[in-house]
């Protein structure tokens, strides 16, 4: 039993009543849903939630991430699917003809073919944000335990080792922040107390949330060069994938620090790891990386490293709010394609 199972759980928002449809031979039936996240189908709350309206739905229950064939075996003839960090490309698609929605357990669409899914008229159910505070506590989180030395010292002290390095205070410090989309945005707010001048780069003109917040737009030199601390919240795209080079940490400051809370693609972990043992900069905080679980055990052990494993979205409400959404979106399809049957009758 883990600490979280003593934690109230909220009130699920869709309606409870089970879900049914007519076939083209005029038989009702229950739409077929297949959960392959695994950390949705490990959750009492969720699953229950879903079988309330849906019980014809199966969970992954292997406890590892399904990819390829295997995926598309577990999808097979379903109606819908709710998946998380799974690759739905149209390799996928062509071999499971029978899906008509995938609901997103998650914001990151950058493993979802949107393209095939239109092109093969499925619908997408996608709620941008809906982990939005987990993810930036996350990230404040990161940035005190960086500036105050508390994963360093604390290490150290598990080992005998009582050394007094309180490191600095967050407050008044630069902050760079690359992507002011909700979790950027939310990052910023999070931040007020602390006085810090905070510079935000983004691909849409932020300008009037920077005026109403009291920070400053700036150009990606201008954080680069300036920032105490850069923290990343982009989605992974062409123009994002290895953005944070050995170029862009050769510019950064040496005092200054790295925090990465999006997608491990967007850092280029091999130019990292030479900026950290080199002392390029002096330290870096990581909850995701381009390979999970990552094996480069030399660099995870680097002391000026901190790592968790892609625990940014994971807490308890932020889970049982990507669950609510994927089944939100399920039940608003369904609903309307009951809906529309009946008006045809």
């Amino acid at each position: 039993m883990e600490w979280f199972d003593f934690l109230p759980s909220y009130p699920i928002t869709t309606i409870s009543t089970t879900m049914t449809l007519k076939n083209k031979s005029g038989h009702y039936f229950e739409p077929k849903v297949v959960v392959t996240s695994i950390s949705f189908s490990k959750s009492t709350v969720l699953r229950k939630w879903l079988l309330d309206v849906f019980p014809n739905s199966i969970f992954n229950e292997t406890g590892h991430r399904l990819s390829g064939v295997k995926l598309v075996e577990f999808i097979d003839n379903a109606d819908a699917a709710i998946v998380g960090i799974e690759t739905i490309d149209d390799s996928l698609l062509k071999n499971t003809p029978s899906l008509k929605i995938i609901s997103k357990y998650g914001v990151g669409l950058d493993s979802i073919d949107q393209k095939s899914l239109k092109n093969r008229g499925i619908v997408l159910g996608w709620t941008g944000g809906v982990n939005q505070r987990s993810v930036s506590e996350l990230t404040l989180g990161f940035m005190i335990g960086l500036f105050r030395n508390l994963f360093a010292s604390g290490f150290k002290l598990k080992t005998g080792v009582w050394e007094k390095n309180g490191g600095h205070q967050l407050s008044g410090k630069n902050i760079g922040i690359i992507g002011c989309g909700h979790i950027g945005s939310d990052v910023v707010r999070l931040l007020s107390p602390f006085g810090c001048t905070i510079l935000v780069r983004d691909i849409v003109d932020k300008s009037d949330f920077c005026l109403a917040q009291g920070i400053c737009a700036a150009s990606l030199d201008e954080i680069v060069e300036r920032s105490d601390i850069i923290t990343l919240h982009v989605p992974l795209t062409e123009l994002t994938r290895e953005m944070i080079n050995e170029n862009f940490f050769q510019r950064m400051k040496s005092t200054a620090l790295l925090v990465n809370t999006c997608r491990g693609e967007v850092v280029n972990e091999q130019a990292l790891k030479n900026a950290l043992s080199k002392k390029v900069i002096a330290g870096a905080a990581l909850d995701v990386f381009i390979d999970e679980p990552p094996t480069d055990t030399e660099f995870l052990s680097l002391p000026n490293l901190m790592v968790t494993p892609h625990i940014g979205g994971n807490t308890r409400e932020a889970v049982e709010a990507m669950g609510r959404s994927a089944i939100d979106h399920l039940v608003a399809f369904f609903k309307i394609s009951s809906n529309s049957q009946m008006a045809k009758n």
